[in-house]
């Protein structure tokens, strides 16, 4: 029996992919294995949305090599498809396949037998222009981790001036709500708590084959009716296709959380025109105050990018400004990273590396504010919690519906387990501590 190993990096999405392709494997009598534990086969999915992503690529395939010399190492993934000849180069790469051949590995490669050396680099890719790529593959994580990514969506059609993934992953598409509800009957029948919903721009589910049929909408109001779910989370959805209906929605349903992950990415309204954004951040502040008013203890998380070619010091505090007056829970901050064939290589000034350095600093800090805050205004408070099975040190984390965080002593009785907890204190980690399990729980 061949021995495989999967190594992903970036995204959620990119983590329900992984997971997907590793059960074909399994169905072909391969055996899932540790990185470590000397695989036949290296599968590595790989990210492009920063260059360290790309750089990271480069020193897992290295990683492989020392652990298996004789092993096959194929790549897939974002940077797969924009860098395949480069990537093909790589010493120790055998296959690179792009965004419409990585579900077809074994169709494509067969025996995955490790490449003679004589072997020319082109004719280890396998990937076709990303205009090709139209057909949807749905996928979903299984027994990686306590909770399962679904993904309802693929492409994007938005062409930001500092992104690839159009270029990585093609044009928006989307599978059909009756088979993304079998795909969330079967999770459940694994015994999962809580589906994650994810894609690249899930906001705008419903193309299917280049044409609009369904609705996000509709896609959650059906998913709310799966019985064996506990939770369903959503991701991330762009502002400008998060609709009240959708919120409103959220507020009343049975199993979707008050949770929101909603992109800013900058509070200048003439950055976000700058990075061909669809909104102005007025519209931002709409979406928060619209949940916050339904929802007061909901979370909401917001990504950001500092450094933006033709982000001003004067741009930059206004985005700061903004950013601090808003009801948010947390950021993810990015620091802008040029990348081939984007349209940001063309906007000037270009901001030097140490100022985009400090407002990311600055950032991080009005995050940990910010989420400390949040955490405050619910101590004392009861919330149902999700255990987690990773172990450290003696202790376990789970979330509550409204994505805190809390730390408990491990039990391993309550991984994969919703207890009723109450919330008391917040510790040096920036977790959220919990009154003596014997006094909340039973068992």
């Amino acid at each position: 029996m061949k021995k495989v190993a999967f190594y992903t990096l970036g995204c959620k999405l990119n983590f329900s992919e992984t997971s997907t392709i590793s059960r074909t494997f399994e169905d072909k009598g391969f055996k899932k294995v540790g990185f470590q534990e000397k695989p036949d086969v290296f599968i590595i999915n790989t990210c492009s949305v920063t260059e360290n992503a790309d750089k990271k690529c480069k020193k897992i395939v290295k990683e492989a090599q020392k652990i298996n010399p004789d092993g096959y190492v194929a790549i897939i993934g974002c940077y797969a498809q924009l860098k395949p000849k480069e990537i093909a180069e790589i010493e120790g790469v055998d296959a690179v396949l792009g965004a419409a051949e990585k579900f077809r590995l074994h169709e494509l490669i067969g025996t995955f037998e490790k490449s003679p050396s004589a072997v020319k680099p082109e004719d280890k890719v396998f990937a076709t222009d990303i205009n090709e790529t139209v057909d949807y593959h749905t996928s979903f994580s299984l027994n990686d981790r306590t909770r399962t990514f679904l993904k309802v969506q693929d492409g994007c059609d938005y062409p930001c001036s500092y992104c690839t993934i159009p270029l990585a992953r093609g044009a928006s598409r989307s599978d059909t709500i009756e088979n993304i509800v079998k795909a969330a009957q079967e999770i459940a029948r694994n015994e999962v708590k809580e589906i994650v919903l994810t894609g690249v721009n899930i906001g705008d589910f419903g193309i299917i084959k280049g044409e609009r049929k369904e609705s996000f909408l509709d896609l959650i109001k059906a998913l709310d009716d799966v019985e064996g779910i506990e939770r369903f989370r959503i991701s991330s959805i762009e502002p400008n296709l998060l609709t009240n209906e959708i919120i409103e929605f959220v507020a009343q349903s049975k199993r979707f959380v008050p949770h929101f992950h909603i992109p800013l990415q900058s509070g200048s309204s003439k950055v976000l025109a700058l990075m061909k954004r669809r909104y102005k951040r007025e519209l931002y502040q709409e979406r928060v105050q619209k949940i916050k008013e339904i929802m007061p203890n909901c979370c909401i998380g917001v990504d950001v990018i500092v450094g933006h070619p033709g982000e001003t010091d004067e741009e930059f505090k206004e985005s700061y400004n903004f950013i601090n007056d808003l009801d948010i829970s947390y950021l993810h901050v990015f620091t802008y990273s040029e990348r081939e064939n984007t349209s940001a290589l063309l906007i000037k000034p270009i901001v030097p590396q140490n100022k985009r350095a400090e407002r990311s600093r600055m950032l991080h800090i009005l995050s940990d504010k910010k989420r400390r805050y949040f955490y405050e205004q619910h101590l004392g408070s009861e919330q149902d919690v999700l255990f987690e099975s990773e172990e450290n040190e003696g202790f376990m984390t789970g979330f509550t519906s409204n994505y805190i965080k809390v730390s408990a002593k491990y039990d391993p009785l309550l991984i994969n387990d919703i207890k009723r907890i109450k919330l008391s204190a917040i510790n040096a980690d920036m977790l959220v501590e919990i009154e003596e399990l014997e006094e909340i729980l039973t068992h």
